[in-house]
């Protein structure tokens, strides 16, 4: 592929947008491609992604301006789609999948780091969604989004203002989970995915459903969405295995590890 690189080390893969000259900016032809290899991830054996930016300028800067600024009013509307499809699938892939933010997030890459499950970044990462100061609005998933994670006020003050973040105040406002020097973001980002790729990948992707299909439900439907996960897991052997050797060792507290799973 042209864009987009994919690699995969051990049950972690990593997907890298490398358009550097562009600032790694989103065009329709670097968002089929993303599309494609999400859909060549070999879910049997990775269990957690990681998505960043080539080079240390830029995660993605934006939209492609030069692609969009001949569009139709029927062009746009198709583009956002393109782009709102495309996140969506991230937000629901079966697996957990990491932003690893280095530099500029503004626009789509802003929107694309929000629809990762959560987000680590580089102390020179800068975020925003500078549409409004372009004459549009934000289209992949900016104006929903950011408002579930920061609340409505800061996602209005950073929307109608256009106003581009630091990592400090993203990390403050609780738009980004961790901040680290640039030279560990690849570091931090891949122990984070290790860690989740040792426990039992039938019970995180279970977690991850619940997670995202209860948070819009009121409590009473969500916990119930929660029960039919949890119930299900017992038909896992990896609930059997992890439980039975829980309890092997649970006279001996100087044995009870962690239950790695990475055999499964």
């Amino acid at each position: 592929m042209e864009f987009v690189k994919y690699e995969v080390n051990g049950a972690v893969g990593t997907i890298t947008l490398d358009r550097p000259k562009a600032l790694n900016a989103l065009n329709s032809a670097v968002l089929d491609e993303l599309n494609e290899v999400l859909d060549q991830v070999d879910l049997d054996t990775v269990r957690a992604l990681i998505i960043t930016g080539a080079g240390d300028r830029s995660f993605v800067a934006g939209a492609d301006i030069g692609e969009m600024s001949t569009l139709t009013k029927a062009e746009g509307e198709a583009f956002g789609k393109k782009g709102n499809d495309l996140f969506l699938k991230i937000e629901h892939f079966p697996i957990p999948v990491i932003a690893a933010v280095n530099g500029f997030a503004l626009g789509g890459g802003n929107e694309l780091a929000m629809s990762c499950d959560f987000r680590i970044a580089s102390e020179n990462a800068v975020f925003g969604q500078p549409e409004t100061g372009l004459g549009i609005t934000p289209g992949f998933g900016g104006t929903q989004r950011l408002a579930r994670l920061v609340g409505m006020g800061y996602a209005k003050m950073m929307v109608y203002a256009a106003r581009n973040i630091k990592a400090d105040e993203a990390l403050r406002i609780g738009l980004v989970n961790e901040v680290v020097a640039p030279e560990e973001l690849m570091n931090e980002a891949n122990k984070y995915a290790s860690l989740i790729a040792r426990n039992a990948p039938i019970a995180v992707r279970a977690a991850k459903k619940a997670i995202n299909e209860g948070y819009e439900k009121e409590i009473a439907d969500a916990v119930g969405v929660e029960e039919k996960l949890f119930g299900s897991c017992f038909e896992s052997e990896d609930q059997k295995e992890g439980m039975a050797n829980f309890l092997r060792k649970k006279d001996d507290p100087q044995k009870v590890k962690h239950v790695a799973f990475q055999n499964r």
